[in-house]
């Protein structure tokens, strides 16, 4: 099959191998370290063939007339961040070629290792509600708008049955991969099939499992059932490469895409947002300058080259990152060959931003890596999961509050407000410019959303870790379940022990003081284990803060 990308090269976003640390740290490098080109990868990328497993691309054909809302004349433009009094936005608007079209994009749902198929789950993306269960029957994933045709509830939130089918916890009728309702439990056996009235079939979007992650198109209307044989999700080959090793996660943030991915492409913020979560050391050489500071912060070289539509790529000492819009940034090293011929350690950074709604934003990341492979795979997920999760609370108390500064001046002035004028922002500037270019500063959304930010949340519920994540990984809540059960075998353990020492004193069982002494200690210890774990579960799998000041 021939692939059509919208773009020149898949790109990544690179890390440096040794401030990197923990593979599990989902940062940009502060300064690049050794990488290599991408074009030998990207090469190889829009040569070689992805394995998909198409998941459903025909059932658009059920999608009744009165749901067809997805259309390029539904697309609405949500100022990312803006407020209600900003001024009109003033500069010409780009030309149909260079307008940027949000629902002529790929976008991925979540990776397959956090879709349990024995339930639906609902996600947002570009202010779309979906559901995305598995089709036991046909033993492919499925996208549906997230509404039942009878009374719009949530599919979400309802079952798979025996059958395979999806089932709406409201009223019970049931669905097929293809959208369509097979059986409405309250209409007649003997009555006319209002089941197979086309009002009944649900919007059905096309959707491909590729990296081991679910993507789906936004469109429903016929003519995109087959869009997967124009367009493409970004292919990565090294996610498929049995000989690599790659560890997903996914959160939800109460950032706005734009400032999200402004974030990931500034190296510069490591060593200072980061401080005391990543390791810092001098790599750039800087001549005539006497004062370093303690974070070690250098400048950083880099050209951006190929700036278009489809994103740009970013060339720094020792590698690439690329950009491919709209949410999609893939970072790799040197080269794949040592100098003595073998395979090379090859370290890669793949994320993906989705826009969710004004303020909201999804980050989606993966650590392919073919060095270290045993580490990672007696290292718990959970664990690494834990550890980016700190990084990325230290970046969103920040930028949540530089996105609501951006809504008072208005990203029109964006250029005059920020002072930018060393090469370390460069890939900031080139994005900023992407976004006023081809989208000004708006992203396209598939629903009407308001035009001002949602209020600030609490501290509490900005960093808020259960439903942003645990509850969307399965690593980590398998992780979360096991650990409430030992606290509580620990504060059971403690009870039952002081209640041994208190019928012992009336027996011989425990006649010497020393062995009195063991049971109470014993005693002691599982319940200081057992308040040290619920600390620690706190801190893990909910709330964390982080204060800047004391890193």
């Amino acid at each position: 099959m021939q692939v059509q990308q919208p773009g020149a090269d898949i790109g990544l976003l690179a890390t440096r191998r040794r401030a990197m640390g923990p593979p599990c740290l989902l940062t940009l490098p502060r300064a690049p370290s050794p990488f290599a080109t991408v074009a030998a990868a990207a090469a190889a990328t829009t040569t070689t063939a992805a394995p998909l497993q198409s998941t459903g691309l025909g059932s658009a054909r059920l999608v009744p007339a009165r749901r067809w809302r997805h259309g390029a004349d539904r697309l609405r433009l949500s100022p990312v961040s803006t407020v209600a009094h900003e001024a009109p936005r003033t500069g010409e608007a780009p030309s149909k070629a260079e307008a940027f079209d949000w629902l002529d994009q790929w976008y991925p749902i979540a990776p397959v290792c956090d879709l349990d198929p024995g339930t639906p789950h609902g996600k947002t993306v570009l202010g779309l509600s979906v559901v995305a269960w598995y089709d036991r029957g046909a033993g492919a994933w499925r996208v549906f708008e997230d509404a039942c045709p009878h009374r719009l509830a949530p599919l979400s939130v309802g079952r798979v049955d025996g059958k395979g089918r999806l089932q709406c916890a409201y009223h019970g009728w049931y669905f097929d991969g293809a959208g369509a309702c097979r059986f409405i439990p309250q209409a007649p056996a003997l009555g006319p099939p209002v089941h197979a009235n086309r009002r009944a079939c649900v919007a059905s979007y096309p959707c491909v499992v590729q990296n081991k992650v679910l993507w789906f198109y936004p469109r429903t209307e016929p003519e995109h059932r087959d869009v997967l044989q124009r367009k493409r999700p970004p292919y990565m080959p090294e996610i498929d490469d049995p000989s690599y090793f790659t560890v997903f996660g996914m959160r939800d943030l109460f950032v706005g895409y734009d400032v999200l991915v402004e974030n990931l492409f500034d190296p510069a913020h490591v060593p200072y947002a980061h401080k005391g979560l990543l390791p810092s050391f001098h790599e750039e050489e800087d001549p005539g300058r006497f004062e370093q500071d303690q974070e070690c912060g250098d400048p950083i070289k880099m050209e951006i080259e190929e700036a278009n539509i489809h994103g740009f790529l970013s060339k720094m000492n020792g590698g690439n990152i690329r950009f491919v819009s709209p949410c999609t940034f893939h970072g790799t090293p040197a080269t794949k060959v040592a100098a003595d011929g073998e395979a090379a350690a090859w370290f890669m950074l793949v994320a993906f931003c989705i826009p969710v709604a004004p303020g909201r934003s999804r980050l989606i990341w993966a650590f392919p890596r073919n060095a270290g492979v045993w580490l990672h795979k007696i290292m718990p997920r959970w664990f690494s999961h834990s550890v980016t999760n700190r990084v990325l609370d230290s970046d969103v108390c920040l930028i949540h509050a530089e996105e609501r500064r951006f809504a008072a001046t208005g990203l029109d002035n964006w250029h005059k407000a920020c002072y930018v004028p060393t090469s370390s922002d460069g890939m900031v500037v080139a994005f900023r410019n992407w976004f006023r270019k081809h989208c000004r500063h708006q992203v396209g959304r598939g629903t009407p959303q308001p035009a001002e930010l949602p209020p600030s949340p609490t501290r509490d519920k900005l960093l808020e870790r259960y439903w942003s994540h645990v509850a969307q990984c399965t690593s980590c809540s398998a992780a979360l379940k096991a650990m409430r059960a030992l606290e509580v075998a620990l504060q059971v353990a403690s009870v039952a022990v002081v209640g041994l020492l208190a019928v012992a004193k009336q027996g011989t069982l425990l006649g010497s003081a020393v062995q009195r002494a063991a049971v109470v200690s014993a005693a002691v210890l599982c319940f200081a284990a057992s308040r040290w774990l619920s600390g620690y579960i706190q801190k893990t799998f909910y709330f964390q803060d982080f204060v800047h000041s004391y890193n």
